[in-house]
């Protein structure tokens, strides 16, 4: 790759595409396909080198692969990349997720469409680099700078409040981040490094960690978002274009969870267990706060977006259950959620674009017009409300049963959500796809086309596949789990023991 390695040409093969993008000329038809096509291309591309590396990756090893460092001009910062059974997940989905949104984006984007190109490739560098970097600082530079494309995307090819929404996601997550940046640069004075890997073995005193957990959480608790940071979030989903939300909600909020299980498990363990009961009581909140305010919702991307707040509420309360189940089952929940969501926010955009209506009440009898759209909604639906046989299902369950070794009665409150997420989603279902088709704008509304077949096929059959056989991501994310929790009880032991005499 150039002389880097598999990684670097995984994270800057889209800067490849926006540099052919960028010397397009004119901007008649022709060119705005060429773009178009050329933004696809590469991330099959990128997508398909991805499943070159995991055929490589060995998932018996908690070990860091495919790392690669070089100096940066020097100094002592590195620019260090690897990837292990955690991070191997987020980077799969986000090669997978990237062509179906450039795909789903072909007739919706007639504005600006090369700059539209340019920015989804530039977000796919930034995002593939912060499940890929080894360097805090390298981290950082990643996991901030996603922000800059995102504001673009929803600030230029927005809805009406585009400006508002856009100003409010770019706020609220570059304050957070900015606790954690103190965080960042407090750890580099204890150890003298901001290598991940020489991090996650130095041992920082208790009281130390509980200020550098606080800042990390300020940060990922907003991009996550957990409860009463969320507010955020459907604002940003409502304006944001149909790809926007996809991305929003496939890989983004899944960044906040990424560092939960990347820094504050096991890098703060003492802090881990000293916070863990408001975590809980936070996670709680937001699964039946925010289920409740999805249930009446008008809008259907309002609806999916407070859904989304929920079962991030599931994701937070298992990673900080510290048991197997518990961890990996917000690994595989963050994965399945990446995909489930997704593909809603796919369905409203297919009948948006057709009605250029987001409410649900225009809506109503799409069954007899759209029964190919009905089914793929259906799957989705079910999913989203984790019907066995679904990945929703498989995730919620782990996280739950997981808990309930910890404390059984978050896991009693957990399940109304569950019950309150069968509502909400099954009311939606009902209003749109059935009923009577008695609004003369329906009866002229056309089904998937080839394009959306084509884009839904793939995301019904990992839903279905991954509910049914789950072992390829449990079986990748075991080890290194397991390495986490063992060095958290190990640390956890010592302090313990260090504070008896």
């Amino acid at each position: 790759m150039f002389g880097f390695g598999i990684l670097s040409g995984l994270v800057f093969l889209p800067l490849v595409g926006v540099a052919f993008i960028l010397a397009l000329r004119g901007d008649d038809e022709a060119t705005v396909n060429n773009a178009r096509w050329a933004a696809l291309i590469v991330t099959l591309i990128d997508f398909l080198l991805m499943l070159y590396a995991y055929s490589k990756f060995d998932t018996t090893s908690a070990a860091f692969q495919f790392v690669e460092q070089k100096s940066w001009f020097g100094s002592g910062l590195v620019y260090k990349m690897g990837v292990d059974g955690i991070s191997m997940p987020f980077v799969m989905l986000t090669a997978f997720l990237m062509p179906i949104c450039i795909a789903a984006s072909w007739k919706s984007i007639q504005v600006r469409v090369k700059e539209y190109m340019i920015a989804f490739l530039v977000l796919e560098t930034l995002m593939l680099g912060v499940f890929c970097a080894l360097d805090l600082v390298l981290f950082y530079l990643f996991f901030e700078g996603g922000l800059i494309p995102m504001f673009l995307i929803i600030g230029v090819w927005g809805g009406k409040r585009r400006i508002y929404a856009s100003f409010k996601f770019f706020l609220y997550t570059l304050l957070g981040s900015l606790l954690m940046l103190i965080a960042i640069m407090a750890m580099y004075s204890f150890a003298g490094t901001t290598d991940i890997t020489v991090l996650l073995k130095t041992h920082f005193p208790a009281a130390m960690q509980r200020w550098l957990w606080l800042g990390f959480f300020a940060s990922l608790a907003v991009k996550m978002p957990m409860w009463p940071v969320h507010t955020w979030l459907p604002d940003a989903h409502v304006e944001a274009p149909t790809a926007g939300s996809v991305i929003l909600a496939g890989i983004l909020l899944k960044m906040g969870g990424y560092g939960f299980l990347r820094f504050s498990l096991p890098m703060f363990p003492d802090a881990c267990t000293y916070f863990a009961p408001l975590v809980f009581a936070l996670s709680v909140v937001a699964i039946i706060y925010t289920s409740l305010v999805a249930l009446v919702q008008e809008d259907m991307k309002k609806l999916i977006a407070y859904s989304s707040v929920a079962h991030m509420g599931f994701v937070t309360m298992g990673l900080f259950s510290l048991t197997q189940q518990g961890v990996q089952g917000a690994i595989f929940l963050m994965v399945s959620h990446g995909f489930v969501s997704g593909a809603l926010f796919l369905c409203v955009g297919v009948i948006y674009d057709r009605m250029h209506t987001r409410e649900i009440a225009a809506y109503g009898g799409l069954v007899e017009r759209m029964p190919f759209y009905a089914v793929v909604f259906m799957v989705f639906t079910m999913a989203n409300i984790g019907l066995p046989g679904t990945s929703g299902f498989v995730g919620e369950f782990l996280t739950m049963i997981g808990t309930f070794h910890f404390n059984s009665i978050v896991v009693l409150f957990a399940a109304i959500g569950t019950i309150l997420s069968a509502a909400y989603a099954l009311y939606l279902y009902r209003r749109i796809i059935f009923g009577v088709l008695e609004k003369p704008a329906l009866k002229a509304i056309l089904d998937l086309s080839p394009r959306e077949i084509a884009i839904f096929t793939p995301l019904v059959f990992l839903t279905i596949y991954y509910g049914i056989h789950p072992a390829p991501i449990l079986d990748g994310t075991a080890v290194s789990v397991a390495g986490i929790l063992h060095g958290y009880h190990s640390a956890f032991a010592a302090v313990t023991t260090a504070a008896l005499p």
